[in-house]
């Protein structure tokens, strides 16, 4: 059974929340979620706060108390309105080059279908990933979590912020499409957004291994 004491307190410290931060989002007294954390006060959240706090941390209410809901497995990945979109353990690199050492799921954020529908035709083709580095500042960050669709690359290729496969490693790059040439014979510019930063003019397009196109960013405020 899961723990919804010990679950919240998890989901706090990795986003670096306070329990008055979070009792604020909620429009509790500041010592609500330190109360229940610590003293288990309340036994259990109020539906509303569960839901908020759920919607917040991008994870299934079940987690933090509420009831398992059972879906058919012909939902696949939509859970309630909700698609669950996974976060891979692989960093793509904004600065030197980041080496892929594995593909594990390391955690799942849900997006509403909707909202995603909008974002990409092919959400099932979409998973989350980590920028490191600072050669895409200001538009990316950090730290930064971004969703990547696969299947928004190879032919649709166009200007944009791409996931490169380059000797290996994963690079976040911005790709300008030189519209002079024809398609077979096209050639880009691989760009950083951070001017301390080189860029690659006339790279010829198939000598760019691209993972897929950056749809979304999320970024931590502080």
């Amino acid at each position: 059974m899961v723990d919804a004491r010990d679950t919240l307190e998890r989901l706090m410290n990795d986003r670096g929340d306070s329990s008055v931060a979070l009792s604020r989002l909620l429009g509790r007294n500041a010592a609500y979620v330190q109360q229940f954390i610590k003293r288990g006060v309340p036994k259990k959240l109020d539906e509303e706060d569960r839901r908020t706090l759920a919607r917040y941390f991008g994870v299934a209410e079940a987690m933090l108390g509420g009831p398992v809901a059972v879906v058919p497995a012909s939902m696949g990945r939509k859970r309630s309105g909700l698609i669950s979109i996974p976060q891979l353990a692989v960093g793509a690199s904004a600065g030197p080059g980041a080496l892929p050492d594995s593909e594990r799921v390391e955690a799942r954020f849900g997006f509403d279908a909707a909202w995603l529908r909008r974002l990409t035709a092919s959400p099932d083709l979409v998973s989350a990933i980590r920028v490191e580095g600072d050669s895409m500042m200001p538009t990316l960050a950090d730290g930064d979590d971004i969703l990547v669709d696969r299947g928004d690359a190879g032919d649709r290729l166009r200007d944009g912020i791409y996931v490169l496969r380059i000797d290996d490693a994963l690079n976040v790059k911005r790709l300008a499409i030189n519209p002079a040439q024809t398609k077979d014979a096209r050639s880009v510019e691989v760009r950083s957004d951070n001017p301390a930063y080189p860029s690659w003019p006339d790279v010829p397009a198939a000598r760019v291994d691209v993972i897929g196109r950056v749809i979304w960013v999320g970024r931590k405020v502080v």
